[in-house]
């Protein structure tokens, strides 16, 4: 039990697994099994599920971006680097180019980078020392551990832009459509209105906004008549509409058709990067807050035990996040799984900067803290073991998040 213990706390603190370049594989019957079920699960999913599949394969080469990202600040700083694989757990396949190890691992629930000497109880040899992570100095061990969680607001932001540019940007289109045929026996339908016209006027107002029209006919009395101008196949039709009473509300008057003002509409590329940083910044201001809210036991406690929970508190994993992928996919095609991939990178690289072990954000905080103590002629080393027993909560909090999100997920998916 104490070995294993050790070996927990030695990958918390290290950042990844411990174990450098093993001369053989102990298990190899387990790691081909492990492959067989990798590659199996994968052409499943594409299959049966290509959005969905598009979306895990997004999903997997943001991950390999986000090590990446590290690996070669890493590299650059002259920091030493052994390791670098996607997954965790037994090694699936690996190989050896210099110093580093290449490699996949049986669980893919994410991806490491070693790099040596991340802290006081990081044990690496003694010739190592200089090229060690703790070595460095504290704009390069900053740039290092933030590196990955810069990297998923780079591919956010190219995201939104790609998107953007291509397909248009999801915002207000300047007409309001008329989405289904009008309700039967509503005003709309016995005046002559059909699905597919364009509102252009109520009583003499422009029309632009689905907020606009509902705003003109609320501020109407039923009974009233409205003279209405819309536009069909791109000619303006007028017509005269008796206002009814709203079936919800009878003090309210009502016109009885559905309407959409929204949709993807193209921006300029200098125009695209204005509305691609504003959604970067924006969307990582909902991922602060976000961030408390999944951590929250009493979210995690609620969402199992009442069925009424706000879907907005709910734990969460890349089985859901797949299968709201899949389902944005097959409604916006690969411009909503782009977008969706852009929201969830920014989310993991804010998620990631939490400033507490074993996230990139707690090595952060130690090495500010480290900073803030050492004197000119002294550097200061934190005693990481008092953290450990911090940073296991944390793990074991993941890894609650983890059992209560797949459950969720399985019996009750999205969609």
């Amino acid at each position: 039990m104490s070995s294993f213990y050790n070996k927990f706390r030695d990958e918390i603190v290290a950042g990844g697994d411990t174990t450098d370049q093993p001369k053989r594989i102990n298990d190899k019957r387990t790691s081909v099994i492990a492959g067989f079920a990798l590659l199996a699960l994968i052409v499943w999913l594409g299959v049966s599920s290509p959005w969905t599949f598009v979306f895990v394969v997004g999903l997997l080469v943001s991950v390999f971006l986000h090590e990446l990202g590290h690996f070669v600040t890493a590299r650059r700083s002259g920091m030493k680097v052994t390791q670098f694989f996607m997954g965790f757990g037994p090694r699936v396949w690996s190989m050896q180019r210099g110093e580093v190890e290449y490699g996949i691992r049986a669980l893919p629930l994410g991806a490491f980078v070693r790099i040596v000497g991340m802290n006081n109880l990081d044990e690496c040899d003694p010739i190592d020392e200089p090229r060690a992570y703790r070595a460095q100095s504290y704009p390069k061990r900053l740039l290092v551990i933030t590196a990955g969680s810069l990297m998923h607001g780079a591919i956010a932001l190219v995201l939104f832009f790609g998107v953007y540019t291509t397909s248009g940007r999801y915002s207000e289109t300047g007409s309001v459509l008329v989405t289904s045929p009008p309700a039967a026996n509503s005003p709309a339908q016995k005046s002559g209105v059909v699905m597919g016209d364009v509102v252009r006027e109520i009583d003499g107002i422009a029309i632009s906004t689905r907020e606009q029209f509902v705003e003109q006919i609320v501020s109407k009395q039923p009974g009233q008549t409205v003279p209405v101008v819309v536009e069909r196949a791109g000619k303006p039709v007028s017509l005269s509409v008796t206002l009814g009473n709203n079936p919800v509300d009878n003090s309210l008057a009502y016109f009885g058709v559905a309407s959409w003002s929204l949709d993807y509409v193209h921006v300029n590329p200098i125009a695209a990067v204005g509305y691609a940083t504003h959604d970067l910044v924006v969307t990582a201001g909902r991922s602060v807050a976000g961030v408390f809210v999944v951590l929250n036991p009493i979210n995690i406690f609620n969402s199992v035990v009442d069925d009424n929970a706000d879907p907005a508190t709910r734990p969460g994993t890349v089985v859901g996040a797949s299968q709201l992928g899949g389902e944005i996919g097959r409604q916006d095609g690969l411009k909503g799984v782009l977008l969706l991939l852009a929201s969830v990178n920014v989310f993991v690289g804010v998620f990631n900067m939490f400033p507490l072990l074993p996230f990139d954000g707690g090595h952060a905080a130690i090495a500010t803290y480290e900073r803030f103590r050492s004197r000119r002629n002294k550097a200061y080393r934190a005693d990481v073991g008092k953290m450990v027993p911090v940073a296991t909560m944390v793990v074991g909090l993941l890894a609650m998040l983890l059992v209560v999100g797949l459950y969720l997920d399985l019996t009750q998916p999205i969609g």
